[in-house]
């Protein structure tokens, strides 16, 4: 599948093909029914390796036994829940399973208060169906259909977000693998290799709970948070440097130094803590994850490549910042302010500028 040009964003698929097919060209061992390779292939695409004279890039960098589970979980005829803080990577690991495993990550439904139950299962052309009635070539079919259709896996993004009468449609499908469409007096059956990748966010534990029946139905990973500050700055530097190749920033990658510094700040202001557990922290009101860095630093290089010299300084980082960190005024402004004076301002010349920067823009 050549790449499409001028595409803002390409899908996994398209933008690591060259990896996929260098794993499909050395496959060797048993691929399960409509994968493309098998699940030791899908974890070195995951996981990074080498193939031949391939280099395989990591896509997830963290616990390599949760996406050990993953696959395992989608060679059964189970579903899979990925459960974790926002930007933990459960939408980046989903789309990553399903362009390796199908070579197609574009079977999604996004999760919102207005998904109907007819974006789950199917819906009609109304034209056509006033015109001709009910047929094949009048339904329009959702992305869970067509990978019933197909034997292949969809995605369902943020289920925690739909209405529980849209969660329960799900529950026939995956117990019973089928879609009744009784306006044909059919029936759809899955073909062997369907699945569903759903994910779910725990800050949204109180908007629609899933019920236990619909939970029983999955088996559910827990993606959790970097585990300590080198483990972020590695995931932030490796997400930073691919999304520039994407991107026309027009500026260098971010140092050590700066990635140090942001992500640093983020787990402090989660955590609620500094660092080495010696002062407390006011934590932060803002989602200050870890995908919340990558966005920053990429913005910081828009700033340096667009009206700086094209490496970022204290004074574009200090303005990403107050963009990330400040959502509400009235309540993340002042829990920066306290940030800026009793931990920033007191760690001394290394921290100097970007405490100068920040204190300048909060007056």
């Amino acid at each position: 599948m050549a790449q499409e040009q001028g595409i803002q964003r390409l899908p996994a698929e398209q933008l690591y093909q060259k990896e996929i097919e260098a794993l499909i060209a050395a496959e060797q061992d048993p691929i399960p029914t409509g994968w493309k390779m098998s699940p030791r292939s899908v974890f070195t695409y995951l996981a990074g390796g080498k193939v031949k004279d391939t280099v395989i890039t990591p896509k997830y960098i963290g616990n390599k036994r949760l996406v050990e589970i993953s696959i395992a979980t989608l060679v059964t005829d189970r579903a899979l829940l990925l459960i974790g803080d926002p930007g933990t990577a459960k939408s980046w690991l989903s789309e990553h399973l399903t362009a390796a495993i199908n070579g197609d990550s574009t079977k999604v439904i996004q999760g919102t208060a207005g998904t109907t139950e007819e974006q789950i299962r199917y819906s009609w052309n109304y034209a056509m169906l006033i015109a001709d009635g009910p047929s094949e070539r009048a339904m329009i079919k959702t992305p869970v259909y067509r990978a019933m259709e197909t034997g292949t896996i969809a995605r369902i993004e943020e289920i925690s977000r739909c209405a529980s009468e849209v969660q329960d449609a799900l529950i026939s499908i995956l117990s019973e693998k089928r879609i009744a469409i009784p306006e044909l007096g059919t029936e759809l059956a899955a073909k062997k290799g369907f699945s569903v990748i759903a994910t779910a966010n725990t800050r949204d534990k109180g908007v629609n709970t899933m019920s236990a029946a619909l939970k029983r139905r999955f088996n559910i990973v827990v993606l959790p948070n970097p585990s300590d500050l080198a483990s972020e700055m590695e995931i932030v530097k490796t997400r930073v440097a691919q999304l520039s190749q994407n991107l026309d920033l027009e500026a260098s990658l971010p140092e050590d130094d700066v990635v140090g510094k942001v992500c640093t700040i983020f787990r402090e202001l989660r955590a609620g803590m500094t660092l080495d557990g010696k002062q407390k922290v006011k934590p932060a009101n803002s989602v200050l994850s870890t995908a919340e860095a990558i966005s920053l630093l990429a913005n910081s290089m828009a700033l340096a490549g667009s009206f700086g010299d094209g490496k970022i300084t204290d004074y574009e980082l200090a303005a990403a910042l107050q963009g990330a960190i400040v959502k509400d005024e009235e309540k993340d402004g002042i829990v920066w302010k306290e940030y800026l004076e009793n931990i920033m301002k007191k760690r001394g010349a290394k921290w100097l500028g970007l405490y100068q920067e920040c204190r300048e823009l909060n007056g």
